[in-house]
């Protein structure tokens, strides 16, 4: 455990959450018309597209942070790692469950006849915890759908004014890079259906720990699963961020965790899930600047990138500590620590 381990207060539980904050309405419209249109224009090198022909966004430039370098102090960059709710957006402690219209069901095992013991690029245990929702309000609007050129997608959140949280794995990593060394990356928040009530942003730069592929993780790769992408626009101004904070090990077994993702046995990875009221478990045997966080809160894949996170009393967001990793058929994983906190200060500082 890092002696740094009680800067902070633990997290508020979710039984608590409703008495220590409430919800509120929108106070102001959103009123920005020119980001309301570039949140709805074409990507990167899509503006000019012939009828009828193919076209595609460009490539991501990147920054890989190395494993050795010294790490900003967390404590001196508060401002770089709080949250941010707009005005114009409806403040909801929890997502709203589905109208009955949109309610479906499929179950897929996923993990049957494999090795108990791989960790798979993310296993539901029963109970079954997680529920779809259409919720637009802050924070459910933060989080949205990733999809990149390596195919399928991924769950991401907004922790900056145009800074993205997901998984590396999710990533087309480019061994040749020239200049790009990651494919296209495109986020939307809130997406439902193909509703993407917030837009579309595409990423133009990428910040790495560790470059992971999958469909496996090993062990390292399960301590680094994360990237920070900056985006082409300015969303966080409409959908608002998550803060972040460095998980602490003094917060394990503490049901204080949420999480956000778009799992493919629920909607074919078309429609957020919510769950929360569990707990997270850093191993103990891993320092607190990159460790693997054990819990079981039921992810399927799909929901790999999406944020674990907690609320903090007299806070008005969340702040995440980790993104979801892997899945086995005895736990799940996610990814988290110091350093990735300190590749979103440096994301959000080089690219404000």
């Amino acid at each position: 455990m890092s002696k740094e381990d009680d800067r902070f207060d633990a997290p508020i539980l979710a039984k608590q959450l409703g008495r220590k904050l409430r919800d509120r309405d929108a106070i102001s419209r959103f009123a920005d018309q020119k980001l309301a249109e570039q949140l709805f224009r074409a990507g990167p090198g899509l503006e000019e597209n012939p009828f009828g022909h193919r076209a595609f966004a460009e490539g991501v430039l990147g920054t890989k942070l190395s494993g050795r370098r010294k790490l900003l102090d967390e404590a001196q960059h508060q401002d770089l790692l709080t949250g941010y709710l707009p005005d114009h957006l409806a403040l909801r402690t929890a997502p709203a469950t589905l109208e009955r219209k949109f309610r479906r069901w499929s179950k897929i095992d996923a993990l049957a006849d494999v090795d108990p013991a791989t960790r798979w690029a993310t296993t539901v245990f029963s109970p079954e915890d997680r529920y779809t929702f259409s919720d637009t309000a802050f924070p459910w609007c933060t989080a949205g759908r990733v999809e990149t050129s390596a195919g399928g997608w991924a769950s991401g959140v907004m922790i900056g004014p145009r800074h993205l949280l997901t998984c590396s794995h999710a990533i087309q990593w480019i061994s040749d890079p020239d200049p790009f060394v990651a494919g296209w990356i495109k986020f939307m928040p809130s997406y439902f259906d193909g509703s993407t009530p917030f837009g579309t942003a595409w990423a133009t730069h990428i910040y790495w720990q560790q470059q992971v592929s999958g469909p496996t993780i090993d062990g390292t790769e399960a301590r680094n699963d994360y990237v920070v992408v900056v985006l082409d626009r300015e969303m966080g101004a409409a959908t608002g961020w998550m803060g972040s904070r460095t998980y602490s090990d003094s917060w394990d077994g503490g049901n204080y965790w949420s999480h956000i993702g778009y799992p493919g046995d629920i909607s074919g990875g078309t429609r957020p899930t919510f769950e929360n009221d569990f707990s997270l478990d850093g191993d103990d045997g891993q320092p607190a600047s990159h460790q693997a966080m054990y819990h079981q809160a039921d992810v399927w894949p799909g929901q790999s990138g999406g944020p674990m996170f907690g609320w903090w009393e007299d806070e008005p967001w969340p702040r995440v500590v980790a993104d979801q990793s892997w899945q086995n058929t005895s736990t799940n994983g996610a990814s988290g620590g110091s350093r990735m906190v300190d590749l979103i200060i440096r994301a959000r500082n080089e690219h404000p």
